[in-house]
């Protein structure tokens, strides 16, 4: 395998298994700039997945190869729909935020499992036949060198995630809304006291994190895993959780911490091809995308400032 193959292969399987992450950190950090943490995230991605993969098997021969993005759609949706539970109990009942996150993790995977079996009387769906596979970008994947790098075979949710990114990053410091929500999560007696409805941009920041989470999960299932079942999301949210924190709450940051993450996730489908690391044992390479994790938030928590108000519920009348 020559140099430039062996990049292609590590971008393009680095860019699959992070685009998930990023779509979903990204989520995270719109969610605890308006002063709600959520770590339900891996729960609204497995909606997301269970979403997707169910329009996916029942419209493919409707829709074709534009099937996975209508897929993305509907998981963004239901995404939507499964954080509004959490923005409810968090906003309006001032329930614990870990604690209704918990419950959103505790609740998706059965959940997703019953209407499984309910719709196709088994456990787990078949493999979806239209994905989205690789892509090659018309005319800039002929560039010299990065072209096969970087433009060939590659991952079309990925780039779109990257793109998100920089959108996400403009409109959280560079736009009114995005003030007015990070006002929301820095100290919402002041924001409250300028006229901001602090309830009101609490719902938009879980809202857009349940958006921006479906899309996570609907691509994991539609790129990576191909079908829905109760293991289809395993520990994919925690890790956009870490990956949101390693990047300091910055929809920038988050981007590039969940491609490291990516590519440690990679390493155990593609090591075996890397002269390099072809010798370690795989069960080593499948466990350390986790161990990564754990390491980096035990190493980065305490030196990551969030939001002032993360995670407080505010009472207006006080």
């Amino acid at each position: 395998m020559s140099f430039v193959s062996m990049l292609a292969l590590i971008v393009s399987s680095t860019l699959v298994y992070s685009a998930p992450m990023v779509f979903t950190s990204i989520g995270g950090a719109f969610s605890e700039h308006s002063g709600i943490v959520n770590v339900g995230l891996e729960g609204i991605m497995t909606m997301g997945a269970f979403s997707a993969i169910v329009f996916n098997l029942t419209f493919a021969h409707q829709f074709g190869e534009a099937t996975p993005w209508l897929g993305v759609l509907v998981g963004a949706l239901v995404g939507v729909l499964f954080s509004l539970l959490h923005a409810v109990a968090t906003i309006n009942f001032r329930a614990d935020h870990i604690i209704s996150g918990t419950v959103l993790n505790l609740m998706a995977p059965p959940l997703g499992v019953f209407l499984i079996k309910a719709i196709y009387n088994k456990g787990q769906t078949e493999n979806i036949t239209q994905n989205f596979g690789y892509f090659s970008f018309p005319g800039l994947s002929k560039i010299p060198v990065l072209g096969p790098i970087f433009f060939k075979n590659t991952s079309a949710p990925a780039w779109l995630s990257i793109l998100i990114a920089v959108l996400a990053w403009w409109i959280l410091f560079k736009t009114r809304f995005g003030l007015r929500l990070r006002a929301c999560g820095e100290n919402p007696q002041a924001a409250d006291t300028l006229g901001v409805n602090v309830y009101k941009m609490r719902y938009f920041g879980v809202m857009i994190s349940g958006l921006l989470g479906g899309i996570g999960g609907a691509v994991f299932a539609e790129s990576i895993s191909g079908n829905f079942s109760i293991s289809t999301i395993v520990g994919q949210g925690f890790m956009a959780l870490a990956a949101m924190i390693f990047g300091k709450w910055n929809p920038m940051g988050a981007m590039w911490s969940s491609l490291f993450f990516g590519f440690a996730q990679s390493l155990s489908i593609i090591g075996g091809q890397l002269p390099f690391i072809s010798g370690v044992p795989s069960v080593y390479l499948q466990i350390a995308p986790y161990v990564i994790t754990l390491i980096v938030l035990v190493a980065f928590l305490g030196s990551s400032t969030a939001p002032a108000a993360d995670g407080t519920n505010y009472i207006k009348s006080k």
